[in-house]
């Protein structure tokens, strides 16, 4: 007879406590690993690297997560329907890298708190802010007449992009922020978005399921290549509509 699986501890006095091997995770519910700890810089950069990252509601203990199998989407396989592609050239948005990162957060707790997932708790919150100011986390904005509509957040190591939330107010303005950002990063050569568990619409945008052990195979070595860290801007061609609100973006 097989031997229970045990959720690890984490003790959160001791930040340099190791995760458990990411094939320690349980199967139901898929990708449990851990639980406990904290939210500090060190811990959630040492979970990322191992393809490890955290997700629970508030005032919930801190659950840690590696799931089998794990979603990605390649920046040069983003699928562009014909509806997108007709708002992609339609000239009345700009977008920006790390030019609001925490309304970005803000925008992506809302939608979170609607729906039946987990959303974004202060002490989260706090986490990525502090991640940011490591020059860790990002931000990909979309603007339309100065306002932000949409936008994502995650955390960048190596050539990999671990996406966290995303969010919108318009119609596929997540959806541009998201292309706008795949387009960025294969000029930068980065070979993965993490989208950690699949969705339909993940699936219609390119994303794929791949075996948890093929991707920490691929994303130890895409931690190989130097880390992009600090602030992010756009060094491609971008929609850049900056005479409408000059003063947010200077």
């Amino acid at each position: 007879m097989d031997n229970p699986v045990r959720l690890h501890w984490l003790d959160p006095r001791d930040p340099n406590q190791p995760f458990p091997p990411p094939n320690r995770a349980m199967r139901d519910p898929n990708g449990l690993l851990a639980i406990g700890g904290d939210l500090s810089v060190d811990r959630l950069l040492r979970a990322y690297s191992g393809g490890i990252f955290p997700w629970y509601n508030p005032n919930e203990p801190i659950l840690w997560w590696c799931p089998d199998p794990r979603a990605v989407l390649e920046p040069d396989q983003f699928h562009i329907s014909h509806s997108l592609e007709k708002r992609i050239r339609k000239p009345d948005y700009a977008v920006t890298l790390d030019r609001a990162f925490g309304e970005v957060l803000d925008g992506c707790t809302e939608s979170r708190r609607g729906s039946h997932g987990t959303w974004l708790g202060a002490d989260m919150k706090r986490a990525y802010l502090e991640l940011r100011e490591a020059g860790h986390a990002h931000s990909a904005e979309v603007w339309r007449d100065g306002r932000l509509v949409g936008g994502l957040y995650g955390v960048a190591l190596g050539h990999v992009f671990f996406g966290e939330s995303m969010f919108s107010t318009e119609t596929d303005c997540s959806k541009l922020a998201l292309y706008w950002l795949c387009q960025q990063l294969k000029s930068w050569s980065f070979e993965l978005i993490d989208c950690q568990i699949a969705s339909q619409h993940l699936r219609t945008l390119g994303a794929v399921e791949i075996s948890r052990e093929r991707f920490l195979s691929r994303l130890r070595v895409a931690l190989q290549s130097p880390s992009r860290v600090g602030l992010w801007r756009y060094d491609i061609e971008v929609p850049d509509l900056q005479q409408h609100f000059s003063g947010l973006l200077a």
